[in-house]
């Protein structure tokens, strides 16, 4: 007994340390010698792009989103700007009607569906092969449309994923762990980039050729993830672009930030069983070990993490031993606990409630993804200015 107990303990442990230290050491040696994909020179004629705004009830938002689109350094006469509205009952649909005259267009929703209805709606409108997605709550640097486009000059690149850069004040945010890990994340993306191709699109800003747009994707799942599952079925690659820059304002929130983990992790859960074939490495070969070390891996520690209790009990019945570590794992709990509820919290507190809170909302997310819960909508994240 005491054996399995300590597997059980031992478990969720073992799978941090490979996804998140062994599995990046390993690009790291793989990716000696592999520079990153060098940026073409500029074409004579810039390629024709649709850029595609979901947006559900933006109307704080989606004028300086629009603005910001707008004053990016691409041809005004090569590109065109979607919002579609997923139903808005504020002022989305009115702002946005004010740019008409500025190559700005309107795909308003009967009813609403949720973002990935809305990129589905948008797949069927838009008029170019090259599809650029973005947020209404992030803001694109203005020179990082040219980079990401470029990448397509290369006819084995099928999707083409901005660099997000993580912006707010973090003394006032409670989310402040998320900083550190969307650069851990963007850093990782470059070394996969290297050794071949990525496991996963930002959401906030990339762009896919036409031909991997699925517009009968499942509106419960997420799109984003799964372009680069659908480009690599195609047998394209999919790159990360560091020069392709998008700012992400932090949530003021970690309760935001809780909800908004368990729907991207339940949705990326049933994205993968949606697309498990990827998974077959005599098929896809090195992308699958990506796949599994890059996504399955880590999501498998949160679901390791109720059998590793059940280990903490049965070692406490076994002597004092097992007794102090399961005192120092109740400790651990109630300073994740206090570090979700204390806004005023010190760093180091804030940081293990961020903590805590990615592990609670995993496994939540585990659970409904068993369950078949799915979440095609939901309220979006309003993210600050």
């Amino acid at each position: 007994m005491i054996i399995l107990a300590w597997i059980l303990v031992a478990a969720p442990f073992a799978l941090a340390v490979y996804a998140y230290a062994l599995y990046p050491a390993l690009l790291r040696l793989l990716a000696l010698g592999r520079p990153a994909p060098a940026a073409t020179s500029d074409p004579e004629s810039w390629p024709f792009i649709s850029i595609t705004v979901p947006a559900y009830n933006e109307e704080r938002a989606i004028r300086a989103t629009i603005d910001n689109l707008l004053a990016c350094d691409y041809p005004a006469d090569r590109r065109e700007i979607m919002v579609v509205s997923d139903a808005s009952t504020d002022g989305t649909d009115a702002i946005v009607r004010e740019y008409a005259d500025r190559g700005v267009t309107l795909l308003r929703l009967p009813q609403r569906g949720g973002k990935t209805a809305a990129e589905n709606a948008a797949g069927a409108a838009v008029r170019h092969d090259i599809v650029i997605n973005t947020d209404a709550s992030v803001r694109v640097k203005r020179d990082s449309l040219k980079p990401l486009v470029r990448m397509f000059a290369d006819p084995t690149v099928g999707v083409a994923s901005g660099r997000d850069v993580s912006v707010g004040d973090v003394s006032a945010e409670s989310s402040a762990g998320e900083s550190g890990y969307v650069g851990y994340e963007m850093e990782l993306r470059a070394l996969e980039t290297r050794v071949g191709s990525i496991i996963g699109a930002s959401g906030c800003f990339y762009a896919f050729r036409r031909s991997v747009y699925d517009t009968q994707f499942p509106d419960a799942l997420s799109r984003d993830f799964a372009s680069v599952l659908i480009a690599r079925e195609q047998g394209y690659r999919s790159v990360s672009v560091d020069e392709a820059v998008c700012f992400v304002p932090r949530t003021v929130s970690l309760d935001a930030e809780f909800r908004r983990k368990i729907r991207t992790m339940a949705r990326g859960l049933a994205t993968l069983w949606y697309k498990r074939a990827l998974l077959n490495p005599f098929r896809y070969g090195a992308f699958s070990f990506m796949l599994a070390s890059h996504k399955l891996a880590r999501w498998l520690v949160y679901a390791a993490l109720p059998l590793a209790a059940v280990g903490l009990l049965l070692l406490a019945s076994t002597g004092p031993l097992g007794a102090g570590i399961l005192a120092l794992s109740a400790l651990g709990v109630v300073i994740g606990v206090l570090g979700m509820r204390w806004r005023g919290a010190p760093r180091v507190v804030r940081m293990a409630g961020f903590a805590f809170a990615s592990a609670l909302a995993g496994v939540i997310a585990w659970k409904d993804a068993l369950a078949r819960k799915r979440r095609p909508i939901w309220e979006p994240t309003r993210r600050p200015a």
